[in-house]
């Protein structure tokens, strides 16, 4: 899976005949994940907006990742499952969904410590800057704290950064050798999300050069 770009939606920020046009947009500007996050929506919401998102995801290209709920990853047959250090534990979705990817929320060393005796195939690093998007983040690493805590977390999974993220401050990110980007705001409260997605990722291929 292409761990490139991911973008966070709720089902209440788009509406159900909008997903497709969505998606082209997503996938046209260069994202490859969209991660369904609905922190109030109800498990029927979920199932109902999931399962067009899973028919426009592949229609388009994208892979697919569910926020904390494996039982609705398992539902509209999502590749993936991403979770906090709260929710269940990475093994635990391994024996009920093994077929999925994983990803696991590290926001400081002690978490680190988790993710290397789970092993996720990817971590979720952050916030590395503020974030109004996110009310139970932690406290915003900053670019030299997530450069740290990402060069020890690189021997354990590919290492996605997320919080406060946004075309002003993505190049920072990719210079401390991200391997992802994770957004919310920075692409849903762009009128061109395509436009949007591209510009964060314009530098990705880069990356490495950069970080030297």
């Amino acid at each position: 899976m292409n761990f490139r770009l991911h973008v966070l939606v709720d089902p209440a920020q788009v509406a159900l005949d909008q997903i497709g046009t969505f998606c082209e947009a997503l996938a046209t500007g260069g994202a490859t994940i969209v991660q369904l996050r609905g922190k109030r929506a109800s498990g029927r919401e979920l199932v109902t907006f999931g399962a067009v998102l899973r028919r426009e995801t592949r229609r388009t290209g994208l892979g697919l990742i569910v926020n904390d709920r494996v039982d609705i990853a398992l539902a509209i047959e999502a590749d993936g499952v991403h979770v906090g250090q709260d929710d269940i534990p990475v093994p635990l979705v391994r024996r009920l969904a093994p077929h999925l990817v994983v990803g696991l929320s590290v926001g400081n060393h002690q978490e680190l410590v988790v993710a290397r005796a789970h092993r996720p195939d990817y971590i979720g690093m952050g916030p590395v800057y503020p974030t109004a998007s996110k009310a139970d983040a932690g406290p915003a690493l900053g670019i030299e704290g997530f450069k740290t805590l990402r060069a020890e977390a690189a021997e354990v999974a590919p290492v996605v950064a997320i919080g406060g993220i946004g075309v002003d401050n993505v190049m920072a990110v990719w210079q401390a050798g991200a391997d992802g980007i994770a957004v919310i705001s920075a692409v849903m409260n762009a009128d061109n999300k395509a436009e949007a997605c591209r510009r964060l990722v314009e530098h990705y291929s880069s990356r490495e050069t950069l970080s030297k």
